[in-house]
């Protein structure tokens, strides 16, 4: 098939901290090419929960805007969007069905039927089911069956995963979508779109919890023998780590956050004792001098309490460090924080790494799409090509042929690979030279500190 005859699927990733439009298409190798980009700070979200929808639909709008400039032959009408928050909860249910002809091959449509009667699921007042995913089938006495379609049996069942959330807070991502002129393909719940980014079959195989550190939450799932055996949401991001830097240190939110980036580290024993950073006092008081190390002593103390989290959720499925030979998967924004691997080996006693929404993407893409803090909405054009895939959803046949737009990708000069150590050196040194230069421009203002107060 010509890859342009295959959809293009939209991911509207509405955080806490910043609403992000990716547009993507599978090319011939069946990996993404990202035809459009965009992203616009967000507001009116707090912890994952959309609570002012004005401030949302400006938000959302800001954001398409942005991606429609980065390629104008894009037409967006539909969108899948992923939802976190407080609300969010999960279920481990049991269900099957008697078959009428049981000497006939089990059907496709027959395992739908089993999973649509989940959702008749009683669940408390006021929340709703976003997502049943079956764990393993049973066809008979036959147990840990991974597709149970061309067996044969009396008996057809599964343990499933059920996802639910709070009835108004879905209904408010459904009402800020719609009204900023789009429509929700589908919602799909954050950790499961990040985990679907960042990770392959060997993963699900070895058994890894991802965890997804958002501004206002985050999100784990944990996959064990290539079943998703949890999900949580913990109920502290990167927004936490800022305020508590605001309060504990007395500077602005700005100043916090900028701090948290440039200087933040996620354990206080890498931190330099002797190193200060100097902010202006407000109007005309004086100038604040603010210890390194005491800026990642409140760092670490935070992200230790979500990593705790996360110990405290593998404790109640069983699966202890033993278990999970892929260790944990790190993504998100918050997890470009210095020397967060080593704080998560030392807490929960597994491997770590980073987990980069590469995987799946075309090569020659420009390194901002493959931050971290876009893998939920990688992850999202990834659910849709399943849906897709597997005719779970009715997709338009209108395909355009877009390309990927030159601003998205990476000129073919840029791409020279320097195999002597001399050029690799000088190249490091300038790319230095270079970040330090462009950081004392942006925070100049913001610290005022002389060249020499800056830390190297």
């Amino acid at each position: 098939m010509n890859h342009n005859e295959s959809p293009i699927i939209v991911g509207l990733d509405i955080g806490t901290t910043k609403i992000a439009a990716i547009a993507g298409r599978k090319n011939e190798f069946g990996k993404l090419e990202i035809l459009g980009f965009g992203r616009a700070n967000s507001s009116g979200v707090q912890h994952g929960q959309v609570l002012n929808i004005d401030q949302t639909i400006k938000a959302i709008q800001a954001a398409l805007t942005n991606c429609y400039e980065s390629n104008p032959d894009l037409e967006i009408s539909e969108v899948y969007v992923g939802i976190a928050g407080h609300h969010i909860k999960s279920l481990q249910t049991r269900g099957d069905i008697v078959r009428q002809e049981p000497d006939n091959e089990i059907q496709s449509w027959e395992i739908d039927q089993l999973i649509n009667n989940q959702r008749k699921t009683f669940i408390p007042a006021g929340d709703q089911i976003i997502d049943v995913i079956p764990q393993d089938f049973h066809v008979d006495n036959i147990q840990n069956i991974k597709d149970p379609v061309g067996f044969n049996g009396v008996k057809v069942g599964a343990n499933f995963h059920i996802i639910t959330g709070d009835r108004n807070a879905i209904r408010n991502i459904n009402r800020a979508v719609d009204r900023s002129g789009l429509s929700t393909k589908d919602l799909v719940l954050q950790p499961l779109a990040s985990a679907s980014a960042v990770m392959g079959e060997i993963d699900m195989e070895a058994g890894v919890a991802i965890l997804d550190i958002g501004g206002g939450t985050s999100d784990l799932a944990v996959f064990y023998e290539g079943i998703l055996k949890h999900t949580a949401v913990i109920p502290f991001g990167g927004e936490n780590i800022t305020n508590d830097i605001r309060l504990g240190l007395g500077v602005l939110k700005s100043q916090a956050e900028a701090m948290k980036v440039q200087f933040g580290s996620a354990l206080a024993d890498e931190a330099k004792a002797n190193a200060y950073i100097t902010i202006p006092g407000l109007k005309g008081m004086p100038a604040k001098e603010i210890s390194v190390k005491n800026l990642a002593q409140i760092i670490q103390a935070r992200m230790s309490e979500i990593l705790d989290f996360v110990s405290y959720h593998l404790k109640q499925v069983g699966l202890d460090s033993r278990a999970l030979n892929g260790g944990v998967i790190l993504t998100g924004g918050g997890s470009q924080l210095k020397h967060l691997i080593q704080l998560t080996e030392y807490t929960t006693g597994l491997n770590a790494r980073i987990g980069l929404p590469n995987e799946h993407l075309a090569p020659n893409h420009i390194d901002e799409l493959k931050k971290p803090m876009y893998s939920t909405c990688i992850g999202l054009i990834l659910k849709g090509y399943s849906d897709y895939e597997h005719k779970y959803k009715e997709f338009s046949e209108n395909y355009k042929p877009i390309e990927v737009p030159k601003t998205l990708r990476v000129p073919t000069a840029v791409q020279t690979v320097h195999t002597t150590t001399a050029a690799t050196t000088i190249d490091a040194s300038k790319r230095k030279e270079k970040f330090w230069d462009k950081f004392k421009n942006n925070l100049i203002d913001m610290f005022k500190e002389e060249e020499d107060q800056i830390i190297k």
